[in-house]
């Protein structure tokens, strides 16, 4: 049994079958859209909502650590944006190879296209990396809580992450179109 494929198989057929399909068509004011007062965005430098804006270009990503208390609704840059850079872009640095990312020096998109691009790139670098990685080694120190676990459980983890913010991603969509 071929488990680095099985679990490719698991977040590909959610990538093939719901969430890329899904993200089709997305304009730049979906991609922006603020659902409610005070979300969490991706905003030109100098008007960021926080005090902790991060980012490296034209446009920064609300931020704020720790995370506030109930966390701020999110726009679909924002979740996009953490997508490229938090779930897959670190991890693909820290354990196949690409190249250093975090919050504070992504250049994060101000446009739909550009933001999309970005997706399938670090998609693509992470499903090419579980490919060959060796399942039953320990992340080690780059994963700090998940430092212990095995990739097996990282890939996994991964998993679960695209799967939920592929469907707040895809909710946030049909409430544009709703609204």
């Amino acid at each position: 049994m071929n488990w680095n494929q099985l679990l490719i198989d698991q977040a590909d057929w959610h990538w093939q079958n719901q969430l890329r399909p899904r993200l089709e068509g997305l304009t730049d004011a979906e991609y922006r859209w603020e659902p409610v007062a005070g979300a969490w965005n991706v905003r030109p430098r100098g008007s960021g909502a926080t005090s902790m804006a991060a980012g490296s270009g034209d446009f920064v990503v609300d931020w704020e650590y720790p995370e506030p208390d109930p966390a701020p609704v999110t726009t679909i840059a924002w979740r996009i944006g953490h997508i490229v850079v938090g779930v897959l872009g670190m991890r693909v640095a820290s354990h196949f190879g690409g190249p250093a990312m975090d919050y504070f020096s992504h250049d994060y998109p101000g446009d739909a296209a550009t933001a999309l691009a970005q997706l399938d790139a670090g998609y693509k670098a992470w499903i090419d990396g579980v490919r060959t990685v060796d399942l039953t080694v320990k992340c080690g120190p780059a994963e700090g809580p998940f430092a212990e676990y095995t990739m097996a459980e990282l890939v996994l983890h991964i998993n679960r992450e695209l799967l939920h913010h592929g469907a707040e991603i895809s909710l946030l969509r049909d409430l544009y179109r709703w609204r």
